[in-house]
């Protein structure tokens, strides 16, 4: 089906997450954390999965439990919709600029979560929000996606545009790393015949 649903219920966050892996990258994002939807939304548009994120945090403390149990529960979505990843491509990779900056992104669908990020940001906020939950976000969507996920900015100044440029990056990888592959579409794509 390459669908997915899930809840996740805790004492700092409820989050109900669905995707389609093959979707039309629609999204309909509630986190109460205005550039963190906006980023979510970059994250459907480019990767063409339609996401849905319903979240409820302990926003009087701080953003960190909804950003990051957003990453979980989108980590989790992923692998249940990817289910024994039969006939993707598996690996994705996308050089994407934006105005000031230029950001990198090479992923692969392995099963075995590693994040490099080489992402430093100029400033510690945009706007209201935290610049290093970037990285918790992408940490949180790797471990639990089974992702070896590498980012890396080349260039740029502004934060605003690091952080979009990074999740479009990644966006457009996973877009390609979960796309069917047509010469392997029966296959799994590894030599020991499973991720």
């Amino acid at each position: 089906m390459r669908k997915a649903s899930l809840t996740r219920d805790t004492n700092e966050t409820k989050i109900k997450v669905a995707i389609n892996l093959d979707g039309s990258g629609q999204s309909d994002i509630q986190t109460g954390v205005g550039f963190f939807d906006h980023m979510l939304d970059q994250l459907a548009r480019h990767s063409m999965i339609d996401i849905t994120v319903m979240a409820s945090g302990d926003l009087h403390i701080d953003d960190h439990h909804t950003v990051e149990d957003c990453g979980i529960a989108l980590g989790q979505a992923l692998v249940q919709a990817l289910g024994d990843k039969r006939g993707i491509r598996r690996y994705g990779h996308f050089s994407l600029a934006m105005d000031d900056t230029q950001v990198r992104c090479a992923l692969d669908l392995s099963a075995r979560p590693f994040l490099v990020w080489n992402m430093p940001f100029p400033t510690d906020k945009i706007g209201t929000f935290d610049t290093e939950l970037v990285r918790e976000f992408f940490q949180a969507l790797s471990t639990h996606g089974g992702i070896t996920l590498h980012v890396d900015m080349i260039h740029g100044f502004n934060s605003h545009h690091i952080a979009e440029a990074g999740f479009k990056a990644v966006a457009r990888a996973l877009r390609e790393a979960v796309e069917p592959d047509p010469r392997r579409a029966d296959m799994i794509p590894s030599t020991k015949g499973m991720l």
